[in-house]
């Protein structure tokens, strides 16, 4: 049995969740309408896990759980998505969920998630891994080989922890051209649109941007 708090903005998936898990003998501490309260809830109730959707009000469930994940409190992080991208999904494991669902086949798989997180494991969908497997295949670019000069270079002082201004200084051109740049680094790259991630995935690949 496991103490476990809910997070969905959709009434009806919050329920049926909800009564799931309660059939199946655990304690719902809680459920959550939006990213906020769900934050909250965590910091304050200390649940053994939280089972959040991805897409909120307020805050996402990647929002929730990095916070979350950064403040290393016990609670282990299962995350609900309709979401299929392979940006996604990396970047929920490399901030160190415990648990990726697809919401279609949760119930199917929710009891035999919570338990390995339980034993101590991680558990990402099976069918959510065989979709993925299929998309990188299709999608084969997504490498810093497709970004411009200036893009690698702009790249390498986000690494460095540059702010936008800084960069448009150092590189004599204007703020606005520093974010196109950016906007365009975040889609050849597939990084997911959440705050901070374009820092994370900068820092993390540096060494590999300076073999090119």
């Amino acid at each position: 049995m496991a103490d476990i708090i809910l997070a969905d903005d959709h009434p009806a998936i919050l329920l049926g969740i909800k009564t799931y898990l309660l059939q199946n003998g655990h304690r719902v501490m809680a459920c959550c309408s939006n990213g906020i309260e769900a934050y909250n809830s965590i910091q304050t109730k200390r649940p053994h896990i939280a089972i959040l959707d991805i897409n909120m009000p307020g805050m996402t469930g990647i929002e929730v759980a990095d916070r979350i994940i950064q403040s290393r409190l016990s609670s282990k992080i299962i995350l609900l998505t309709l979401d299929r991208e392979l940006a996604t999904y990396n970047y929920a494991k490399n901030i160190g969920v415990s648990g990726f669902l697809l919401k279609d086949f949760a119930l199917d798989e929710l009891d035999q998630c919570i338990a390995a997180i339980l034993k101590g494991e991680t558990y990402f969908s099976q069918q959510l891994n065989a979709s993925l497997h299929m998309g990188s295949q299709s999608a084969g670019g997504n490498s810093l080989s497709l970004l411009t000069f200036s893009e690698r270079k702009i790249l390498e002082l986000i690494s460095l922890q540059k702010s936008t201004r800084e960069i448009a200084a150092m590189l004599f051109i204007s703020e606005k051209t520093v974010e196109t740049h950016r906007a365009h680094i975040i889609k050849k790259l597939d990084i997911p649109p959440v705050k901070n991630a374009l820092l994370k995935w900068a820092i993390e690949n540096i060494n590999e941007l300076k073999n090119l």
